[in-house]
């Protein structure tokens, strides 16, 4: 009854193990559908996305006006000052109270075409002597208008009308880029899983064989058919494929883990992977590739906003070498008085003009070397963004042709998959009945693992070499239609 009992518990154990191991069957657009909505990749791509779409509205949002409130509702101040006494013709100190309160309204307009500012304001405040003859007093401008200029030709707001938005379409691009980035890592996860089941499964096979083989050679060897260095050479061949077979096993949950942990899967979770049967008859025209890519990839944008960086950073080097001017303009209404209903009636002129220089008469040369070495480093940068789209192209055109190899390379490997598998077969129906020698069986059925292994190789380098291809150009060669993404839909979550 112990017995019994202990049986059913185990039996029980086995069964919730099973049940909690949930068992997955994927293709490789599973596994990438997968990857795409809840990988850590994704995320992080969705986010590095939606960082560049804010600074970008940020940077749209200094484009607007600006509207702000300052207030300081209750200043008191109590303190002595020292004050002429004309009765006793003599300097004193008298006690003075004030009460003061005031607030602010303004609007500020940054003009992208001059790089200045245009400003409205208005204010209201009020000053209370709690002492002496308590009077109150009121000051108000209704409204006042300004401008404030700098005058030495670099204005910021204009290379930031020309960079930002260029960055932005670069980050559009980037986050494209990324996703099929993510396909690439996705196939390699996928066949990475793949190769251990396999590996597993055809170790399991020569486990099983082995073991047939070693029994069939036992007998064979009491009726003396088989030498006793044959049968050792079969135990010896038994015991190293129980060994291989735990290697496997150990190497297939190590990629099983892996695939989970890169698609955000419970670590119980069991995955079996389907090998992709057909590849798309497709062939890519590499100047068509180079073309699209020109016209779409990220980095063609990233070369056009070093460009540009490296132009302000010589606009705004030059306006620091000599006259540097500011202007200031301001117009407005202004009235005080000692009762609130008379202060709006009518104000005052309020007037201010400004005109601020800054010439360097000896700077030992500081603003020429600035000036010098930025246009130096911009050099610099052309050279290296010129030698950079050379070999962008000429990547890109030996991706084509690695790429357009690579279908040829997968269908002569499924051909030598099938015709080892068959030898294989054949071999072993022949050690079977007595025909060959253990020697030739290993022989055979190392090079049906070759193959196979070889065949996955090749599946593998082909799905990757085309989403990489993706990923250069961001095009769909077989839609025939560039990638895009929905924008919209990442800023609802």
């Amino acid at each position: 009854m112990k017995n019994i009992y202990l049986s059913l518990l185990l039996i029980m154990g086995l069964s919730l193990n099973t049940l909690a191991q949930e068992e997955m069957v994927l293709t490789l657009p599973d596994v990438i559908d997968l990857a795409s909505k809840q990988s850590i990749d994704a995320f992080r791509n969705k986010n590095m996305y939606l960082a560049s779409y804010w600074e970008y509205r940020f940077y749209k949002a200094e484009r607007l006006p600006s509207i702000s409130l300052s207030a300081n509702p209750l200043d008191f101040n109590r303190y002595r000052n020292k004050e002429y006494n004309f009765e006793t013709n003599e300097d004193e100190f008298r006690l003075r109270e004030y009460f003061n309160s005031e607030v602010a309204v303004s609007a500020v307009q940054n003009v992208t075409l001059t790089g200045g500012q245009v400003f409205l304001r208005s204010e209201l405040g009020m000053v209370k002597n709690l002492g002496g003859d308590k009077k109150t007093s009121y000051n108000a401008t209704p409204i006042s208008i300004g401008f404030q200029q700098e005058l030495n030709g670099y204005n910021r707001l204009k290379w930031e009308s020309k960079i930002e938005p260029l960055k932005f379409e670069k980050a559009k691009k980037e986050f494209i880029q990324d996703m099929e980035d993510l396909r690439v890592t996705s196939t390699i996860r996928f066949f990475g899983l793949i190769n251990a089941q396999i590996q597993k499964n055809i170790a399991e096979m020569n486990y099983a064989n082995a073991d047939t083989l070693y029994k069939i050679g036992k007998g064979r060897f009491q009726v003396g058919t088989v030498t006793q260095d044959e049968l050792l050479e079969l135990e010896l061949r038994l015991l190293n494929n129980e060994q291989a077979l735990n290697i496997a096993q150990l190497d297939e949950k190590r990629a099983q883990a892996r695939l989970n942990s890169f698609l955000g899967l419970p670590k119980e979770t069991l995955v079996k992977c389907i090998v992709p049967s057909e590849i798309p008859a497709l062939q890519i025209n590499p100047d068509e590739a180079i073309s699209e890519a020109i016209k779409n990839n990220p980095e063609i944008l990233g070369h056009q906003q070093q460009k540009l960086q490296q132009d302000e950073n010589v606009a705004e080097a030059k306006s620091e070498r000599g006259l540097n001017t500011t202007l200031f303009a301001m117009y407005g209404l202004n009235q005080s008085a000692e009762d609130f209903d008379q202060v709006y009636v009518e104000p005052d002129k309020s007037q201010r003009f400004s005109l601020g220089l800054n010439i360097p008469i000896v700077d030992w040369g500081r603003g020429k070397g600035r000036y010098s070495m930025a246009k130096s480093n911009r050099e610099v940068a052309l050279a290296t963004i010129k030698q950079e789209r050379i070999d962008f192209e000429q990547d890109i055109y030996q991706s084509v042709l690695e790429f357009n190899l690579q279908a040829g390379q997968v269908y002569t490997a499924a051909k030598a998959d099938t015709v080892a598998k068959m030898g294989y077969d054949v071999t072993f129906q022949r050690f079977l009945i007595g025909k060959i020698d253990v020697i030739k069986l290993n022989i055979a059925s190392n090079d049906q693992e070759t193959a196979r292994m070889s065949y996955l190789s090749q599946l593998r380098d082909y799905w990757a070499a085309y989403y990489r291809l993706r990923s250069l150009t961001l095009f769909d060669f077989e839609q025939r239609k560039p990638l895009v993404a929905d924008y919209n839909k990442l800023l609802e979550n």
